[in-house]
């Protein structure tokens, strides 16, 4: 029997953080971040409450988590995107591990939290090797996962290696959708998943930060898997609305994870196409988080299939 393939997770694991603090080590890459004002205390703190806020909400909302606490020599561990999980054609649940641009990102793949998750998985993939020449692809983060129809699509950025995003689409199947995109500062959007997601039956894309040789391709890719395509602009882009992820209920329904900023940004119109394919768009302020993190809702969410 062939196992069953989704695109959104019914489980996922959350990391609490220790030491938050703007990264000075990521900060050349992501133009959304801010150096820290004021004390690094004060910014755990908040930044602490926030995260609890949107965890509950999401546990509230009938999915899994799992909650596992960072250290405090890793400000960004928040965000865990150094590995991603799949179910395989043949039913084998497959774990990979991914190379990080920054020196304090690759010490958030702690032996303890690789021990816990190998637990699950028949097959464990490390790419993380790819390091030592400093090139990176940073997980979900860079590759956007249509899972349905095994396409990944990928900004280009100093996080996102051309070589070894071809390299993973061709281990595991999938068509490659590569392209490059400028943001606000007129620098590379960083990651991938602060300028598109993908759901079930929906897409969203801010497609004014693709250069204009690449939006034709990859609204052709989407387009041709029959989605819903809700169109986000660049002052939307700002408030992180890029940045959201559906999740499965344990009820069955579908959920769509977003912070509050990008809620309040979203025009009504667009929430009415999200709202036709989930039943409930879950949202949570993250002002700190995304201020001195330069991510949202979707960077602090490891999905596990």
């Amino acid at each position: 029997m062939k196992p069953e393939i989704r695109q959104s997770a019914d489980h996922i694991l959350m990391v609490e953080p220790v030491r938050f603090h703007c990264n000075v080590q990521t900060m050349p890459t992501n133009s959304y971040q801010h150096e820290d004002q004021g004390g690094v205390e004060d910014i755990q703190k908040h930044a602490l409450a926030e995260f609890r806020a949107l965890r509950d909400r999401i546990v509230e909302a009938g999915v899994m988590v799992t909650t596992v606490l960072g250290s405090p020599d890793s400000p960004d561990d928040i965000f865990p995107n150094w590995m991603s999980s799949h179910v395989m054609p043949d039913g084998t649940r497959k774990l990979i591990y991914y190379p990080m641009l920054a020196l304090n990102r690759r010490i958030e793949r702690r032996p303890h939290i690789k021990a816990m998750l190998e637990r699950g998985y028949q097959d464990v993939l490390d790419l993380s090797a790819a390091e030592a020449e400093n090139r990176a692809l940073e997980s979900t983060s860079v590759l956007w996962f249509d899972r349905l129809n095994r396409v990944a699509y990928m900004g280009l950025s100093a996080r996102s290696d051309l070589e070894l995003g071809r390299e993973w689409c061709d281990r595991m199947g999938y068509k490659f959708v590569p392209f490059e995109t400028r943001g606000h500062t007129g620098l590379p959007v960083y990651h991938t998943d602060v300028m598109m997601f993908i759901g079930t039956g929906f897409a969203a894309v801010c497609f004014d930060c693709i250069l204009p040789e690449y939006r034709g391709v990859v609204r052709a890719s989407l387009e041709a898997t029959g989605r819903d395509i809700v169109e986000i602009e660049m002052d939307q882009l700002l408030e992180f609305c890029g940045n959201s992820l559906e999740l499965h209920s344990s009820d069955g329904t579908k959920k769509l994870v977003m912070s509050g900023s990008a809620f309040r940004a979203y025009r009504d119109d667009q929430k009415d196409i999200f709202l036709r394919h989930v039943s409930e768009i879950i949202y949570a302020d993250l002002p700190t988080i995304q201020q001195f993190g330069g991510g949202a809702a979707r960077c602090t969410i490891m999905e596990m299939f």
